[in-house]
């Protein structure tokens, strides 16, 4: 009974370094060739830390995806595609957003903010590097975060986590995330588009 409780107590532990990125020692890679740089994580974070009011960390993963999945601490949404109500051979399609450049200089500085983007893996994230430098920002400014919020999909058949994101990122190192919806960290042109309907709502009251 104890050589069992052994060997089992031994597959857990196993089973958990092989879950755990961090524990691991998880390579990340560029998934697309982009311009700017890469950083993992764990990097990201160090950046943000070092320089808080001049680094920012940009989600361009849709509206949905940043709420329901949940994000990134402080992160900023700005998507780089939008979901559509159209039905495509893997659930509801995107497209594309013409304004991410706008939105991003909305937001930030091109000559004193350095962007760090992420998405869900690490492929939006490259596209979004390309549209920041095309938007004014140097390439020693953009960053893309490698394995993005969700990390891959695990590849070893033989674990129970096969097919799941479960190969690094954001959330599997046990950055600080969160559920909480901010309204001065969502998609700008929402926010803005609801402050403008309230103030008009108000000049209507009054008007009365």
């Amino acid at each position: 009974m104890k050589r069992i409780a052994c060997w089992t107590l031994a597959a857990m532990v196993t089973l958990f370094l092989v879950g755990s990125p961090a524990l691991a020692g998880y390579a990340y890679k560029t998934n697309k060739p982009h311009l700017g740089g890469d950083v993992t994580p764990v990097e990201a974070f160090e950046m943000l830390q070092k320089n808080p009011d001049h680094t920012f960390l940009v989600d361009c993963r849709t509206r949905a995806e940043y709420q329901f999945v949940g994000h990134a601490e402080g992160s900023y949404n700005v998507p780089i595609r939008f979901l559509t109500t159209k039905v495509g051979k893997k659930g509801y399609s995107e497209v594309g957003n013409p304004d991410f450049g706008k939105d991003l200089l909305a937001r930030f500085n091109p000559e004193t903010d350095t962007l760090i983007i992420l998405c869900r893996s690490g492929n939006r994230s490259c596209a979004g590097c390309n549209e920041a430098i095309k938007a004014g920002w140097a390439e020693d400014k953009v960053f893309n975060l490698m394995g993005g919020f969700e990390g891959g999909k695990n590849k070893n058949k033989a674990s129970s986590f096969y097919g799941q994101r479960w190969a690094g990122g954001w959330k599997l190192e046990g950055l600080p995330w969160t559920y909480k919806m901010d309204k001065t960290l969502m998609y700008k042109p929402d926010v803005d588009k609801m402050a403008g309907v309230e103030n008009n709502d108000l000049l209507k009251v009054a008007q009365k």
